[in-house]
């Protein structure tokens, strides 16, 4: 019998780019063996070397989570859906409310929609000035994230973040505008903030967050809001929560695909429960390669920051236990439960980490965990392929990006197939011939290097940098993205 098995957007470029399709099968096991068989590109996203389904990707059956069983062997049955969750680089009374300063006049009246609410009123508005939330990154998350904590009274913003302001960010970054561009973010951010609500204090944390400060600046917070990019900050920020006691309102996002949920309240999940451990370093493509859509993270940015504030208030329902998904281009959320992991080494019954830990290493992404993992794929530098171009032994030249991409700025003479096209159409290239890949920085071309070595191409190389390197270093005229 057919069953429907949802495809993630990450997928869907392995998957013929399909949102569902229909396979036959007895089991999950049996369904997922059949979605590999006809897209076999899924199979290294899905099971790892052992054969074993990754830890990373969630399995769902009519939205129940089925990690507590033998998740191959869960029959199915007429009608029943599948939904492949992977990790994108969740009450009441949980957080413990500081004595409220008195309302000023002015305050009575900015507040005015909130007093006259049962659920907030005088008490709810004093803890709300009263209470210190951390957002970690001032990006596309945590500028909407920010602004709207300010606008509600939140008497104290933590903002972590190193990053200056770039054109690329304006369109999703709402707290910026043309002029802070170059700027460094936490200045713009507190400029913006104190412009929208000057009683709001903002403490400005100007650094990368590690294993040896994260403890230190997260514990005089109440409330943590997880805007980061990358796996090994979302570990770090997920165990530093749970060794703190602090609940994370967790957010991710990619192209128009968001999830939201609420981590690290006693007896609830944490992140390390929906996500055991990291997909390797490049097999998850960032917003920066994979773009994003402008209002994505202003929908899920606003969710993170609704339930900081049902957090700080004590009222209504957080998101524990519950992972909420968002689907823009359908307009559709659904909502899946999550159990927390008694085995969880963080937030399990017996755990084992007690204190922070070497992240980058966790996440695979030291040159030490690198070697380890075997050799890196070859490279050339944009310069290096230049002078070979001008000596008129230009190698072949494969851009792995999208069509949309391509349009925006492009290597002359370069032939486009995307990532998700390489496999099925590796006949149509010379094996024999030199040949040179790229993508936007060079992740996704990375991945096409090596899925053409183990195809037998042996005079392929990765473009350091990808085309970005190549405007900077040789071909400023052309525009970046």
């Amino acid at each position: 019998m057919a069953h429907r098995i949802l495809i993630p957007t990450p997928l869907r470029p392995f998957a013929g780019k399909q949102e569902a399709v229909e396979i036959d099968g007895s089991t999950v096991g049996e369904a997922l063996q059949g979605l590999i068989a006809r897209y076999g590109d899924l199979r290294k996203h899905l099971y790892n070397e052992d054969g074993k389904l990754r830890s990373f990707v969630n399995i769902y059956v009519n939205d129940e989570d089925i990690r507590h069983l033998e998740r191959e062997k869960t029959p199915l049955k007429a009608g029943d859906v599948v939904s492949i969750v992977p990790s994108v680089a969740g009450g009441v009374g949980a957080v413990v409310p500081r004595q409220g300063e008195e309302l000023t006049r002015d305050e009575v009246q900015r507040y005015s929609r909130h007093l006259i609410m049962p659920e907030v009123g005088i008490e709810g508005q004093q803890k709300l000035k009263a209470a210190r939330v951390l957002c970690i990154g001032a990006g596309g998350l945590g500028a909407p994230a920010s602004m709207y904590l300010a606008a509600a009274g939140v008497g104290t913003l933590g903002i972590v973040d190193f990053d200056t302001v770039d054109a690329s960010n304006l369109h999703r970054q709402i707290i910026y505008g043309t002029a802070d561009v170059g700027k460094r973010k936490l200045e713009a951010s507190r400029q913006r903030i104190a412009s929208m609500n000057p009683s709001v204090k903002v403490v400005e944390h100007e650094v990368a967050l590690t294993s040896k400060n994260a403890l230190d600046v997260l514990r005089d917070y109440d409330v943590i809001l997880d805007g980061t990019d990358n796996f090994q900050t979302r570990y770090l920020v997920n165990d530093a929560c749970v060794i703190l006691g602090k609940p994370n309102a967790y957010g991710s996002i990619f192209r128009f695909d968001g999830q939201a949920s609420v981590f690290a309240v006693k007896g609830g999940p944490c992140y390390r429960c929906l996500y055991p451990e990291p997909p390797p370093p490049g097999l998850v493509p960032s917003c920066a390669e994979g773009g994003v859509l402008g209002v994505l993270p202003g929908v899920i940015g606003i969710i993170q920051a609704t339930e900081a504030i049902k957090l700080i208030l004590g009222v209504g329902q957080p998101l524990v236990g519950r992972l909420l998904l968002y689907d823009a281009l359908q307009m559709r959320f659904r909502e899946l439960k999550l159990r927390r992991d008694v085995e969880c080494p963080v937030c399990g019954d017996h755990p084992t980490i007690r204190e922070l830990i070497d992240y980058d290493a966790f996440c695979g992404v030291t040159p030490a965990a690198a070697a380890s993992a075997g050799p890196s794929v070859p490279e050339i530098t944009a310069d290096e392929l230049k002078a070979q171009i001008d000596s008129g032994a230009a190698p072949f030249i494969l851009d792995v990006r999208e069509p949309n991409e391509y349009q925006i700025c492009r290597i002359e003479g370069s032939t486009l197939i995307p990532l998700g096209e390489v496999a099925a159409r590796s006949a149509e290239l010379d094996r024999s011939r030199e040949m040179v890949v790229h993508c936007k920085m060079g992740g996704r071309s990375a991945k096409a290097v090596a899925l053409l070595q183990e195809r037998g191409f042996t005079r392929v190389r990765n473009l350091k940098g990808g085309i970005l390197s190549w405007i900077d270093n040789v071909d400023p005229t052309q525009s970046k993205y």
